[in-house]
């Protein structure tokens, strides 16, 4: 694959993760799918356009930068289950911050558990992600992949709160956002056999992606 195919899958990424989240756009893919059919379809298109782009990465031209070293594998291992984690504990919870919540009106600021610590965690997680794998990856094509789609979720972060504020009123999303800082840095969860489920998930993603790692990615990670 040339640069320039390179850079037509960088594009086309961008257009697939931003265009269906547009409200008006959304607003119809919605009622056409509903919202449950819109989150499958949007996770789905999401993981396939995020392979594509991987796998663009290493069909492109090589050109080395730096040469892979075993620390930076152990980094990647350590970083990866940490990214795990967070999305063990974020995913399909209530989150009126971010544009993947469910069940926002049960958001408790009191007790907002990893929200406390980011009003939006899966884009932690993934420039978390690309952070750590930038360094066993030293060649160009791949720097740029990990260097773009990790500024790409710092971004994101304002992108989505402009959004929010614009939905939720920003009186609203102020005192919200308030009130879940003045929250606890650690407290006890609503439910310990939910958060013991989703630290099992954790591991167990974590324990899944190091062997099918392989044969999605085409090297092993350990």
């Amino acid at each position: 694959m040339s640069w320039t195919g390179f850079a037509a899958v960088f594009v086309a990424f961008f257009l697939t993760h931003s265009v269906p989240v547009r409200p008006l756009i959304k607003s119809r893919l919605v009622a056409l799918l509903g919202q449950t059919g819109f989150g499958v379809a949007y996770s789905a298109l999401s993981l396939s356009m995020l392979a594509l782009l991987i796998w663009s990465a290493g069909e492109a031209p090589y050109v080395p930068l730096w040469s892979q070293m075993a620390w930076q594998r152990h980094a990647a291992h350590l970083g990866m289950f940490a990214v795990c984690l967070i999305l063990a504990l974020s995913i399909a919870r209530p989150n009126p911050f971010s544009f993947g919540g469910a069940r926002n009106d049960r958001f408790d600021p009191a007790g907002p558990g990893l929200i406390r610590w980011t009003r939006h965690p899966i884009l932690l997680a993934l420039a978390l992600w690309a952070s750590v794998h930038v360094l066993p990856n030293g060649d160009l094509a791949h720097v740029i992949l990990f260097a773009v789609l990790g500024c790409f979720a710092l971004i994101g972060r304002a992108l989505i709160d402009r959004r929010t504020k614009g939905r939720l009123g920003r009186e609203t999303w102020i005192e919200i956002d308030r009130r879940r800082r003045n929250a606890p840095l650690i407290h006890a969860p609503a439910s310990w056999t939910g958060l013991g489920l989703r630290l099992l998930a954790g591991v167990s993603v974590y324990a899944a992606l190091l062997w099918a790692h392989p044969f999605i990615i085409g090297v092993p990670a350990l």
